[in-house]
């Protein structure tokens, strides 16, 4: 055992005693977060504009500051970007997330002195409690690659921007330096297939150890890799015994990811987005993620099926239950205030909290009444998987609401395959009763002849990379929607084949 790897499981064992501390006492965790966060904000503009000098609890906050998101906290943010200070949060950020905006261009959002290091102090103690979970540390000896973002950063009145993996890049301990791949120089290549390209002749060569990305953009890695060598990845990096990802569900690419690398690798999920470090997976044999409780982030939770109601009921930590949809609301240390991320979760545990994201709240198929979310889609579409030899590489699912020739309207599934199944209308059949089996909604339109069946369009080989290209989109930490409630994907996708 090297001096690195044997240090490395004393700091792992350290580390997670501190996290073990908070975990098990979440609600006083989460009360002195709330009230630092209160305290810290209250001589700044949002603060003196909400009376935060009035908010002693939970029920202040509420009354005082409604659920936003970024277009509705947007004037501050604008206010922020054109130079002020102490809008959001005392003084000016450090950087500001560039991130694509749905309704109107980019997103710009704060990262500040006190919300920065928990990014990188969350990655890290991911790391660490995989090591004192598994015992496993012999990797930290290995190259490791993190396929991220360019690390090269502008500037808008006198604050840095760029994308957060790229900020992220400029934090990397000097004790990884060594080990971290690929260079400054291939990071900063903007162009994604010409950045994997130069990353496969980077690496092919070298002892890869941990492997780090959203599965989709790891997957393409891969097969270039393969293209190159004419070998499976477990060959080209017989040591490589550690993917790390997030941003998407894993599960419906695990069996394209064994057969890639050839063998099973260990995983760790994480949960991170531009406005904070959520959630990491702590344990190898548990469900769902670690929230993260002592990072300046102060959570609610919204029901999903409530959430478009006139005034829904603002859930703090203790008042949650495991396996409802929830939308989380954050106030964080950049000065997000109440701020609605988009993405639904479930609980899989109270004890610890540990989390799954289930889905976004605008990414769903509710065109007759069904409800439907990712996590359901994923979880049918991985019964279907299991159950025969097919193995997919990409998918989405929209409704048709107007089919030809006046059948009943279906939900209809765009998947790109590695390896068809045997029988496509029984691979069909097994999506739909994992659906209906899931989803009442769903089994009732069915069973009352408001939709048929689900159908399948399959798709030819890289078509969703190539939807991906064609908005702009590939690469970098974009992600495939799951599902839409309208025709916008499937009618780009018809397009492309």
């Amino acid at each position: 055992m090297s001096v690195k790897s044997f240090a490395a499981k004393i700091f792992a064992s350290v580390i997670r005693r501190k996290i073990n501390k908070w975990a098990s006492n979440p609600h006083e965790t989460q009360e002195k977060v709330f009230k630092e966060l209160i305290e810290k904000a209250s001589k700044t503009k949002f603060g003196l504009d909400h009376g935060f000098d009035q908010v002693a609890n939970h029920e202040d906050f509420v009354k005082r500051v409604p659920v936003r998101d970024y277009e509705e906290l947007r004037e501050y943010v604008d206010l922020m970007v054109a130079g002020k200070e102490d809008i959001l949060w005392p003084g000016k950020p450090l950087y500001y997330a560039k991130t694509s905006g749905t309704t109107s261009g980019a997103k710009y959002i704060p990262l500040t002195k006190e919300s920065m290091p928990t990014h990188i102090n969350a990655a890290r103690n991911a790391i660490l409690c995989y090591i004192h979970d598994s015992g496993k540390s012999k990797f930290v000896d290995g190259k490791m690659i993190f396929l991220q973002g360019s690390p090269e950063l502008s500037e808008k009145n006198g604050v840095k921007l760029g994308r957060l993996s790229g900020i992220v890049a400029h934090y990397v301990p000097g004790y990884l330096q060594k080990n971290r791949m690929p260079s400054w120089e291939t990071n900063c290549i903007d162009d994604w297939e010409q950045k994997v390209d130069a990353i496969v002749e980077e690496t092919v060569k070298e002892d890869m150890s941990v492997i780090s990305g959203i599965p989709s953009w790891v997957q393409m890695y891969f097969e270039r890799l393969m293209d190159k060598t004419g070998k499976k990845v477990g060959e080209i990096f017989p040591n490589f015994d550690l993917f790390i990802y997030g941003g998407v569900n894993y599960e419906p690419y695990r069996t394209k990811f064994e057969k890639l690398i050839g063998r099973k690798v260990d995983s760790i999920e994480l949960y991170p987005a531009s406005e904070g470090f959520f959630a990491f997976q702590d344990k190898q044999d548990e469900k769902g993620m670690l929230l993260q409780l002592d990072s300046g982030i102060f959570y609610e939770f919204i029901k999903a099926d409530e959430f478009f109601d006139e005034n829904p009921k603002r859930l703090v930590l203790k008042d949650v239950e495991v396996g409802v949809n929830y939308v989380m609301i954050i106030s964080t240390t950049a000065g997000l205030w109440a701020y609605n991320l988009g993405d639904t979760i479930q609980f899989t545990s109270t004890s610890p909290y540990r989390v799954m994201v289930s889905g976004r709240i605008k990414h769903f198929i509710s065109a007759f009444g069904e409800h439907v979310i990712a996590k359901e889609v994923e979880e049918a579409l991985q019964v279907a998987v299991s159950k025969t030899n097919a193995s997919i590489s990409e998918f989405t699912v929209a409704p048709q609401i107007n089919p030809e020739d006046g059948e009943l309207p279906f939900h209809e599934w765009f998947i790109e395959f590695e390896k068809e199944p045997e029988d496509l209308n029984s691979f069909a059949s097994l999506i739909d009763k994992a659906m209906q089996e899931q989803n009442s909604y769903y089994l009732d339109l069915i069973e009352g002849n408001i939709l048929q069946r689900l159908k399948i369009k399959k798709m030819p080989q890289n078509s969703f990379q190539e939807y991906m290209k064609s908005i702009g989109k590939l690469g970098g930490q974009n992600k495939l929607p799951r599902l839409s409630n309208n025709r916008d994907i499937a009618d780009k996708l018809y397009k492309i084949i």
